[in-house]
């Protein structure tokens, strides 16, 4: 049987979840890593315990894409051994407009095989047409410079890297081209840390650069969104590229439908964070709306109580969605579930999905619209598919580059009462 390490040819011959690309040895399904679809390559087996498929790692490029260019970051490059390539920009190999292309393509894929939506360009679906967009300035920029945050992780001489993909082998570097200029020039590449594991570096819109090394006790920042400022831990989450609130706020405005707002209505925003985009909701429903951002950490809730007070309507209450969601369905009265049935409900859950303890819930409570953000497409259609149990159909569809040089894309979708 062929055993890892073993250097095998492949044809490459589509783009897959999770930013391999799918090739086939002998009828077997290999995923590939630093492959294009279209390009031939000798790649290292890395796992080939399963019988179903195997992984792999390019090492050569035999015949190169057209779309292939030089990697973004040499110290990932396929030109490095894979024990050493750093992990972090898999895709900085390949054109920035094909990166979406092939990001896009997931989506599409994702949507039929998972929710039956068939929102390739040219069919009659209303989201059909979808594609990946660009964030302001990353064309110039060629889809460098947009991580305001990173983290560094720290290796056993103590010097900063980031992990090898699909590893815990720190590989030490003395730039990461996708963080800002600011981030950069405030990222200690050449000292040497002892006793910690991690060095995060980040740059506020607001405020100076900073670092939090290891277990740091947390601090306040703030982060300008247009004309508004919202308060956060250093250490808490925060959309990482530049652009991204901005984007996601207006993204979420236009996924509303307007005449399904009712700013009375027991209004939701799920996995809510810091009130961003509860924000972004009651900007849309007027000054009289009533909206509770739900969170499960408690620091994150007390800042969003902070930035969504100029809404009198607005609250901020800590608790894991799902439990909150069944005690709301629990104790909730005949007048309280009208309201219900009348809002709107935003929710941006983490990568893994909202899932069907929550989908199914929200089913039953059956609020007039349901505008989810997502970081992963599988998760997006598989919770469109638990939607659609509920009578939901998808509606409207926009699609984010919001991580160059990643496999990674956001999407914001509408879902209607059908």
């Amino acid at each position: 049987m062929t055993s890892p390490g073993t250097e095998i040819e492949l044809q490459v011959e589509r783009i897959a979840h999770g930013g391999v690309s799918v090739a086939r040895h002998e009828g077997r399904v290999v995923f590939v890593s630093d492959a294009i679809p279209g390009e031939r390559v000798r790649a290292r087996l890395t796992e080939t315990r399963k019988k179903s498929f195997w992984r792999a790692d390019t090492v050569e490029v035999l015949t190169a894409s057209e779309h292939r260019r030089p990697h973004v970051w040499p110290a990932a490059s396929v030109d490095r051994d894979p024990a050493v390539r750093a992990g972090g920009a898999e895709f900085g190999h390949i054109a920035l407009e094909h990166q979406r292309e092939l990001k896009r393509r997931v989506l599409v894929e994702a949507m039929a095989r998972m929710a039956q939506a068939d929102v390739e360009a040219g069919s009659e679906h209303p989201a059909a047409g979808v594609t990946v967009q660009a964030l302001p300035g990353d064309d110039a920029a060629n889809g460098l410079g947009w991580r305001t945050r990173i983290r560094m992780h720290v290796a056993d001489d103590g010097a900063l890297g980031p992990m090898a993909a699909r590893s815990h082998r720190v590989v030490p570097v003395d730039d990461v081209p996708l963080a800002t200029p600011a981030v950069q020039a405030a990222t200690p590449f050449g000292e040497r840390f002892a006793g910690v594991a991690t060095v995060d570096v980040l740059a506020p819109t607001v405020g100076d650069p900073r670092l939090i090394i290891g277990e740091q006790a947390p601090s306040t920042i703030r982060e300008r969104v247009g004309e508004r400022e919202f308060t956060l831990d250093d250490g808490g989450f925060w959309q990482v590229h530049r652009e991204a609130p901005a984007a996601l706020t207006s993204a979420v405005q236009r996924a509303l439908v307007r005449e399904l707002i009712d700013p009375r209505a027991h209004n939701l925003d799920l996995y809510g964070g810091v009130g961003l985009l509860a924000a972004a909701f009651a900007d849309v429903a007027g000054e009289q709306t009533i909206v509770t951002s739900v969170e499960a950490d408690e620091r994150a809730t007390d800042h969003a109580a902070e930035n969504l007070a100029e809404w009198l309507g607005a609250q901020a209450e800590t608790g894991r969605v799902d439990r909150w969601l069944r005690a709301l369905e629990q104790s909730a009265s005949a007048a309280e579930r009208a309201r219900l049935r009348a809002a709107s409900v935003v929710l941006d859950p983490p990568r893994s999905g909202a899932g069907r303890n929550v989908m199914d819930t929200l089913g039953r409570l059956a609020p007039a619209q349901l505008v989810y953000v997502a970081c992963d497409p599988v998760a997006l259609a598989r919770d469109v598919a638990l939607a659609a149990e509920h009578g939901y159909a998808l509606s409207r569809l926009e699609a984010f580059d919001l991580f160059p040089h990643t496999h990674h894309l956001e999407a914001v979708a509408t879902l209607v009462r059908a």
